[in-house]
């Protein structure tokens, strides 16, 4: 049986994980347009990066976003630069949510959020959801996705007032030192495998091959699609990675998060079905939209591998911490060891040994 996403319209009036009710009720009076009374909330599927809820005054629903419980690596979960980036996407042939209102005050709630407006659709997050989906199905569903990569590659940056968005050169250089930095923070445990990773990466560290705006996360359960027409997409979420990059980085990600690799992280996810294409198709794919060079994607793949795995061990960091909201979090730390021996092997690197 398949999933739509569809939260009930109302829930509970007590207040959800790391939302006060009362204080955000008030603050939705005086800056969200249409409010129409007290609120409920309720936490939606999800919470490994930030904190996603449903907000419903009863006659309109929106998301509300904020950063997690207890995070350790507070650059990536700016749920200021989500904002900013949508606005600025809006209309430009990206599909993003309607951004509303974004809270700087610590005082509401104790940390920024924002608000964006609820987008029904469905999601395909694990394999289940996509239980009597054909393999065309799932060929309709990836080339949505792959044209939503492309039109957001094509975007013109400046044009979009985000020529500020991030430092495209040495972009590269940044994001091998920014994840190895990271690890520093969230590591639970040694993993020689991950240094060696590190420096396979520096040895084989490429010049960027564009410039564009960078999604940082994409995947197919970061979009919400049509329930009737897989290959059109209602909305990309989850942009608190975003920055302007080498666009190959983004494809290398999406291709990732194709690999069994990931399951332990994301809980069996729908683009490890058996059915949706594999990554040299998805690639090919990419290519033949956008005319660009995909011969250094081994590269691009495993410093996404690596790039997952620093982030799969700050979620284990939170759950042993108890700062998740919601379960699924435990095998987390499992998925690490096999994103890194991953991104050893697309190096033609021995990940036998981690």
């Amino acid at each position: 049986m398949t999933h739509s996403f569809s939260p009930p319209e109302t829930a509970g009036t007590t207040d959800p994980p790391g939302l006060d009710l009362g204080a955000v009720s008030r603050w939705f009076d005086a800056n969200v347009p249409g409010c129409q009374g007290p609120l409920s909330a309720r936490v939606l599927h999800g919470g490994r990066s930030n904190l996603t809820y449903l907000v419903t005054d009863g006659h309109s629903r929106w998301v509300v976003r904020r950063p997690p419980l207890g995070g350790l690596t507070p650059s990536a979960h700016d749920v200021g630069r989500e904002f900013r980036v949508m606005s600025a996407l809006r209309g430009r042939g990206v599909a993003v949510p309607s951004a509303v209102a974004h809270c700087t005050d610590p005082s509401v709630t104790g940390v920024p959020f924002t608000v964006v407006a609820y987008v029904e659709g469905r999601v395909l997050r694990s394999r289940a959801d996509t239980a009597g989906l054909t393999p065309y199905d799932l060929k309709r569903c990836a080339d949505g996705l792959v044209e939503q990569l492309a039109r957001l590659h094509a975007v013109p940056y400046a044009e979009a007032g985000l020529s500020g968005w991030g430092r495209p050169d040495g972009y590269l250089r940044r994001q091998l030192d920014r994840w190895r930095t990271q690890w520093n923070l969230v590591a639970t445990r040694p993993l020689p495998g991950l240094p060696r990773l590190h420096k396979a990466l520096e040895d084989a560290l490429p010049t960027e091959s564009a410039a564009s705006i960078v999604h940082g996360d994409f995947r197919v359960d970061n979009t919400i699609l049509d329930p009737t027409d897989l290959s059109r997409v209602r909305a990309v979420v989850d942009w608190e990675l975003s920055t302007l990059g080498d666009p190959l980085a983004d494809l290398g990600t999406f291709l990732a998060y194709r690999d069994p690799a990931v399951d332990a992280l994301l809980d069996t996810p729908a683009a490890t079905a058996p059915g949706f294409p594999g990554p040299l198709e998805l690639a090919e794919q990419y290519a033949l939209l956008t005319g660009r060079d995909i011969t250094l994607m081994p590269f691009y793949q495993a410093l996404a591998y690596f790039k997952i795995a620093v982030i799969s061990e700050g979620v284990y960091a939170r759950h042993l911490k108890g700062v998740t909201v919601g379960d699924g979090f435990a095998g987390a730390g499992d998925s690490v060891p096999a994103l890194v021996r991953a991104g050893l092997l697309a190096l033609g690197r021995d990940g036998a040994v981690l």
